[in-house]
């Protein structure tokens, strides 16, 4: 049975990934320091022979014994209030923690896959985003913690790659939705379903003309299985190329909600990309990948599991601690 090492194992993403991999016959390690993942995503595996849970930081010396064939590094901070607010963290799991991966799958002989953004791309200039393109990113900004936590994973991945021969595989994720997803963690969609459920107006950053791409996270995991069994070790874009701008996805939310609250507007954050869609010409020639949910599936599979959630959790306030901390 193939062993495979997933970082960031109770995170949104990251649990998706444990439920994939378990379906797939494979022995699976999930890895987490619950700085922002919850064992609630995870908890439904550890009954299971196949399954066992490390709590530990991957930013600290890594040990796993036996051996590993596969190494998935998905721990890091992901949505703004989370990297705002602890970016020293955001920075050691970026750096050392990748580090760590790396130099475990060395010594394990096992391929590593390494989950990388589209925020590497920050303000993009050019429109769609192409792997080959630079970027345009502030590092001193307050995005910067994040967005060159991973540029800076690129790097020292494709150096592991260059001169110890590691097999390694770059998957650059844009904005990703579906269950699992924590309702107040400052990314649009569950700020948008969250102030829908509580009766609030939907907050729009902007003037709501920026764009984004959202894809479904059944078909993100589908393209990072494809991608690690690939044998191209340089990045390649995860998303969906359906692009909408943010007043127009709100009015969907509206519409999906059957809420009547109104739209109101605050200062765009600094640094914030106006536009972001993937261009996925290279997933679907080397991969034969390209995402199958549309929007309108995806955001209706979304908003049945919000509205399983707690009264609790629907009334926290996270989401006002993301206008604080993003002026900063």
């Amino acid at each position: 049975m193939k062993r495979v090492l997933i970082t960031g194992a109770a995170g949104f993403l990251g649990s998706h990934l444990c439920d994939r991999f378990i379906r797939d016959g494979f022995h699976v390690i999930g890895m987490d320091n619950l700085i922002t993942g919850r064992l609630s995503n995870i908890e439904h595996l550890f009954k299971l022979e196949h399954f066992e849970f490390y709590h530990h930081d991957v930013s600290k010396f890594i040990h796993v014994p036996g051996k590993l064939d596969y190494i998935l590094h998905f721990a890091s901070p992901a949505s703004p209030i989370d990297y705002l607010k602890i970016p020293i963290q955001t920075l050691k799991v970026g750096s050392l923690g990748v580090h760590n991966c790396l130099g475990l799958a060395r010594a394990k002989n096992a391929r590593v896959l390494i989950a990388s953004t589209s925020e590497v791309y920050g303000d993009p200039t050019v429109h769609p985003q192409t792997e080959d393109y630079w970027g345009n990113v502030n590092p001193v900004g307050p995005r910067g913690v994040y967005d060159e936590a991973k540029r800076f994973q690129e790097a020292m991945t494709m150096a592991y790659h260059t001169y110890h021969g590691l097999e390694t595989r770059i998957v650059r994720i844009f904005n990703t939705y579906g269950p699992r997803m924590r309702l107040n963690d400052g990314r649009v969609l569950p700020a948008f379903i969250g102030q829908a459920l509580r009766g609030e107006d939907l907050t729009i950053f902007g003037d709501g003309s920026q764009t984004r791409s959202f894809c479904y996270v059944d078909d993100l995991i589908e393209g990072i299985q494809r991608l690690l069994f690939s044998d191209y070790p340089h990045p390649v874009n995860i998303g969906n190329p359906d692009e909408i701008s943010i007043r127009e996805f709100a009015e969907e939310i509206i519409k999906l909600t059957n809420t009547t609250q109104k739209i109101v507007f605050k200062e765009l954050p600094k640094d914030d990309p106006k536009q972001r869609q993937p261009d996925i010409q290279k997933a679907r020639e080397l991969l034969g990948w390209q995402p199958v949910v549309n929007r309108r599936e995806g955001l209706e599979k979304t908003y049945a599991y919000f509205c399983g959630l707690s009264q609790e959790e629907l009334n926290q306030k996270e989401h006002n601690d993301f206008e604080k901390y993003i002026r900063k």
